[in-house]
C-alpha cells in the first residue's frame, strides 16, 4: 500500500482538489427534508449521490417522513411496486433539484443522482430497458443516472439505453473482463446515439467498480487456506483490482474509436469506486479512499466513511504508476499460486451482490406493504379500537430483524470476551502451541461476525460488548485455590470456559447458515467454513481440557495434536 500523507485541516477539500469527485452513497427523506444534504454539499464537498435498494430499505426505517405518502397510496389502492416507484422517484427527483447548481457549474459532470432499476430484472434485457426509460421519464431531471447492473443481460440493456440518450451508472462490476465489456457496451450505445442524431454532450456515464467486497471474499478464502503465506496476502486484492481497472480505462480511452467519439462531443465513462466502506476493522477505515484517490474518478462513500475521511483522511503519495500496476498483477499471480481462483471470486460476488439487492428490494416491499396496510387497518377498525389493538400488539412484539440484532450482539459480546480469554490462555500455556493458533482463529471468527453484522446492517451494541470484556475479566477471579495468581486449576477452568464459547459459536454459525437459505446478504460458503472450523475447535479444546484435567486431578491424558 502507498504511504499516505496528511492533507491538513480539510482532507475532503484536498481530495476534491486532487480531482476526485466525492459522492455520498446514501439518500433518505430525512437527509432531504432536514437540510443535512445541503450541509454535506457545503461542508463535505459532496457533489453527487448514489442509491440502491438497500439504501432505500434503510431510509424507510428512519423516522416517519414516508408514512403520510404511503398511507395515501394505500388508501387509493396502489400496489406495492407502484408505491415503491413513487417513493423512490420522488426522493431522487428532489435530490436532483438540490444538486442542479453543481450539475450546471460542472457542465453535467457532477451534481448527479442515481436510481437503480428493479434488481429482479437484472437477467431480463427488455424489462430492464423498459423500466430504465420509465424511471428516466418519471424523474425528468437532466442530472439523473439510471443504474443498471453489469450482468451479461445488462450489457445489451446498457447499449440500448445509452442509444436512446439516457445517462447510465453501470453497477456491480467486479472483474476486469466484465469492466472491459461495460466500456464496450457504452461505446456501442454512443455510436448508435450519434447515428440517431442525439447530442452526445448530454449523455454521461460512470462505471461503478466495487471495491471492499473483493477483499471480504478473498480474505475469507485466504483464512480458509490458513497458511502464513496466505495471511500476508490479506487486504490487498481490492485495491490491486481497482488499479488494474483504472489502467484498463486509460488504455481504452486511447483507442481510435473512443477518440473519434470524443471529437464528436462524447463524454468519457468515468470510473467510480463503489463499496468503499471498510468491512474489516483491522484495516484503516479510509483505505479505499486514500489508495484510490485518482484524478478523474468518483468515490461514492457511505456516511461513516465520509465522516472518517473528513476527520483523518490522507492522500496517497502518488497516483498509480507502472510499478503499481506490475505489483497488482503480481499480487493476483500470488493468489493463483496459493489456490485462490479470482474468476470464481468475482462470479461469486456478482451472484451474491444481485441476491443482496433482491433481498433488500423484498425488504423494501415488505415495509411499504406494512405501512400501506396500516391505513387500511385504521379505516376498517375506526370506532372499534381494532387498529389501536393491532398497533399495541405490533409494538409489543419485536420484529425478526430486531431479535436477530439482539442475538448477534449477544454473540459478539461473548466473542469479545472469548478472544481475550483465548489470548490469555495461549500466553499462560505456552507449552501447548495449539492454543496460539486457536487464539488467532478465535479473533478471526470475531472479525467475521463483525463483517456479517455489517452485511446485515446491524449496529454493534457497545455497552454489551464492553460487558463481554468485563465478564471475561471477572472470570479471572473464579475460585481456583488462589485469589489473583494462577493455580494448576486455572488451565482447566479456562479451557472449560473456552469449550462453552466455541460450542455456542458453532450454534450461531448454524443459525445464520439456515437463514442464508433465504437471505442473500449472507454468504453460505463462508458460513459452512466457519461452522466446520468451530466444530474442529470444539474437538481441539475438549482434548486440551481433558489433558489439563489429567495433569491436575489425574486420569488418562488424550493425545493433543
Amino acid at each position: 500500500m502507498s504511504q499516505p500523507f496528511s492533507t491538513g485541516s480539510d482532507p475532503l477539500a484536498h481530495l476534491s482538489a486532487a480531482g476526485v469527485s466525492i459522492w455520498l452513497d446514501d439518500l433518505s427523506r430525512e437527509l432531504l427534508s432536514g437540510g443535512e444534504l445541503e450541509k454535506l454539499i457545503a461542508e463535505r464537498h459532496v457533489v453527487g449521490v448514489t442509491t440502491n435498494p438497500t439504501i432505500f430499505a434503510s431510509a424507510l426505517s428512519r423516522g416517519d417522513r414516508y408514512t403520510e405518502q404511503l398511507r395515501t397510496l394505500g388508501s387509493t389502492g396502489a400496489d406495492v411496486d407502484d408505491a415503491v416507484f413513487a417513493l423512490t422517484t420522488d426522493d431522487v427527483r428532489t435530490a436532483c433539484r438540490v444538486f442542479a447548481p453543481i450539475h450546471e457549474r460542472t457542465g453535467g459532470v457532477d451534481g448527479r443522482v442515481s436510481i437503480e432499476v428493479d434488481p429482479r430484472l437484472a437477467k431480463d434485457t427488455d424489462a430492464t430497458v423498459e423500466q430504465a426509460v420509465k424511471l428516466w421519464e418519471a424523474v425528468a431531471e437532466p442530472n439523473l443516472f439510471i443504474k443498471i447492473p453489469a450482468t451479461l443481460e445488462g450489457l445489451t440493456a446498457i447499449t440500448e439505453v445509452v442509444a436512446r440518450g439516457i445517462s447510465v451508472n453501470v453497477t456491480l462490476i467486479f472483474s476486469l473482463e466484465r469492466y472491459r465489456a461495460v466500456m464496450d457496451a457504452y461505446t456501442a450505445g454512443l455510436e448508435r446515439a450519434r447515428q440517431a442524431g442525439h447530442d452526445l454532450t448530454g449523455i454521461h456515464s460512470v462505471a461503478s467498480f466495487f471495491v471492499s467486497r473483493v477483499d471480504t471474499e478473498v480474505d475469507r478464502r485466504l483464512d480458509a487456506i490458513g497458511t502464513p503465506e496466505a495471511a500476508t496476502l490479506r487486504g490487498r486484492a481490492a485495491v490491486a483490482n481497482a488499479r488494474l481497472a483504472h489502467q484498463a480505462y486509460e488504455m481504452v480511452a486511447a483507442e481510435p474509436s473512443r477518440r473519434r467519439l470524443a471529437a464528436a462531443g462524447a463524454r468519457s465513462q468515468r470510473p467510480l469506486w463503489a463499496s468503499t466502506g471498510v468491512k474489516d476493522p483491522a484495516y484503516p477505515d479510509t483505505m479505499y479512499v486514500s489508495e484510490l484517490a485518482i484524478a478523474g474518478t468518483v468515490n461514492t462513500m457511505p456516511g461513516s466513511t465520509l465522516a472518517a475521511y473528513a476527520d483523518h483522511g490522507a492522500l496517497a503519495l502518488h497516483s498509480p504508476a507502472a510499478d503499481d500496476y506490475a505489483a497488482a498483477r503480481e499480487h493476483f499471480a500470488a493468489l493463483a499460486r496459493i489456490g485462490v481462483d479470482f474468476a470464481d471470486v468475482t462470479d461469486t460476488l456478482e451472484r451474491e451482490g444481485l441476491a443482496k439487492f433482491e433481498a433488500s428490494w423484498a425488504e423494501l416491499g415488505d415495509s411499504v406493504r406494512r405501512e400501506m396496510g396500516t391505513a387500511d387497518a385504521a379505516h376498517e377498525g375506526a370506532g372499534t379500537g381494532a387498529a389501536d389493538t393491532a398497533d399495541e400488539e405490533a409494538e409489543q412484539t419485536p420484529s425478526g430483524e430486531e431479535l436477530l440484532a439482539v442475538y448477534l450482539n449477544d454473540h459478539l459480546a461473548g466473542a469479545t470476551g472469548g478472544a481475550q480469554l483465548a489470548s490469555r490462555a495461549a500466553q499462560a500455556q505456552k507449552a501447548e502451541p495449539a492454543l496460539a493458533e486457536l487464539a488467532r482463529q478465535v479473533e478471526q471468527d470475531r472479525q467475521s461476525l463483525l463483517r456479517i453484522m455489517d452485511d446485515l446492517e446491524i449496529s454493534t451494541d457497545r455497552p454489551k460488548v464492553v460487558l463481554g470484556r468485563l465478564s471475561e475479566l471477572a472470570g479471572r477471579l473464579k475460585p481456583n485455590g488462589h485469589f489473583f495468581s494462577r493455580s494448576p486449576m486455572s488451565d482447566v477452568l479456562e479451557l472449560e470456559a473456552m469449550l462453552v464459547g466455541v460450542t455456542a459459536k458453532a450454534a450461531c454459525w448454524r443459525t445464520l447458515r439456515a437463514r442464508a437459505e433465504t437471505d442473500g446478504r449472507l454468504y453460505t460458503e463462508h458460513l459452512d467454513f466457519l461452522t466446520d472450523r468451530a466444530d474442529r475447535q470444539t474437538a481441539l479444546v475438549e482434548k486440551l481440557r481433558a489433558a489439563a484435567a489429567a495433569r491436575t486431578v489425574g486420569g488418562p491424558a488424550p493425545q493433543v495434536p
